[in-house]
């Protein structure tokens, strides 16, 4: 009897983002861990990013994102790969925008946010196929945050989830591939901010959450708690060894994150013994899964 030559399939994770930048403020930390150790990792940029406003004073002078916002981003992203060690790639979509007024002024006409959903989602059902990760992880229904562009981009996420692994749907984009595991990420859970608030107000340090949990413990009528999330945490990733790089990542994106800034107001060290995980939410599963997890591929490996 000889020994089998069979190796398992390569795992592979795919992360579906709005924005560039948007992939290194929820999940970094977890994607250059499982990068470390030999996953395959790859982010779905939905946008070129051409509409955001420069949020970092440094660059207000500087000529590029004046002239070119999409290309300034788009080498930001470049780099930020580079330093999470993943791979990215574009779905082509021109940014949607923040509407602003009252009422809100309407969706600029081809954005993503006013494509059709079937429009909208192939060419990430193809790379789904091309790519065939076993793991997606996007945003939760509200985009994590109501920006149109990650409503849309929820959207699809689902979509492709749902309808790669079927031949019939979305001909001509490749061999149906069926993922086995959705996530939506809980980069901004009430509870990773409380712990955070209450280490830097122990350590006698000004937080910067103390407006937003506010707001939330306003939904508490004991005001004890922050309010549950439509979907509760089932899978935490110790990855605080990846903070550095995820910071970084962060910084590469200039245009976008002001250094002196909010992601920043808590050390890496700190992060890493107040709470060293990054947290999501498992939403289906074709594999046997039970929660809690520390493993986004619990079941597959």
């Amino acid at each position: 009897m000889t020994a089998s030559t069979h190796s398992p399939a390569p795992l592979r994770l795919l992360a579906v983002h709005a924005h560039p930048d948007d992939e290194s403020s929820k999940g970094a930390a977890t994607m250059a861990m499982y990068a470390a150790t030999g996953v395959e990792v790859m982010v779905a940029t939905c946008t070129d990013g051409s509409r955001g406003d420069i949020q970092n004073p440094a660059v207000e002078g500087e000529a590029h994102p004046k002239r070119d916002m999409a290309g300034a981003r788009r080498l930001e992203m470049e780099q930020a790969a580079k330093v999470l060690g993943i791979r990215q790639r574009w779905l082509g979509f021109t940014d949607s925008g923040l509407p602003e007024g009252d009422p809100l002024s309407p969706m600029p006409a081809g954005s993503f946010a006013v494509q059709p959903l079937e429009r909208a989602a192939a060419p990430l059902v193809r790379l789904v196929r091309n790519f065939r990760p076993q793991v997606i992880i996007s945003y939760d229904e509200n985009g994590g945050y109501p920006h149109p562009d990650h409503i849309m981009a929820h959207r699809v996420a689902v979509e492709a989830f749902a309808a790669a692994g079927d031949p019939a749907r979305y001909p001509g984009t490749g061999p149906a591939w069926e993922p086995s595991k959705l996530y939506y990420d809980r980069a901004f859970s009430p509870e990773r901010f409380r712990a955070l608030h209450f280490a830097l107000e122990d350590a006698g340090l000004r937080s910067p959450y103390a407006e937003r949990l506010a707001a939330w413990l306003e939904t508490d009528a004991e005001g004890h708690t922050p309010p549950p999330g439509v979907h509760a945490t089932t899978t935490q990733i110790d990855c605080g060894d990846f903070f550095e790089a995820r910071d970084d990542a962060l910084r590469s994106h200039r245009t976008q994150v002001d250094p002196l800034g909010f992601f920043f107001a808590v050390s890496a060290e700190m992060q890493r013994r107040v709470w060293p995980w990054e947290d999501y939410s498992l939403i289906e599963s074709r594999v046997p899964a039970s929660s809690p997890e520390e493993d986004l591929f619990a079941g597959l490996r």
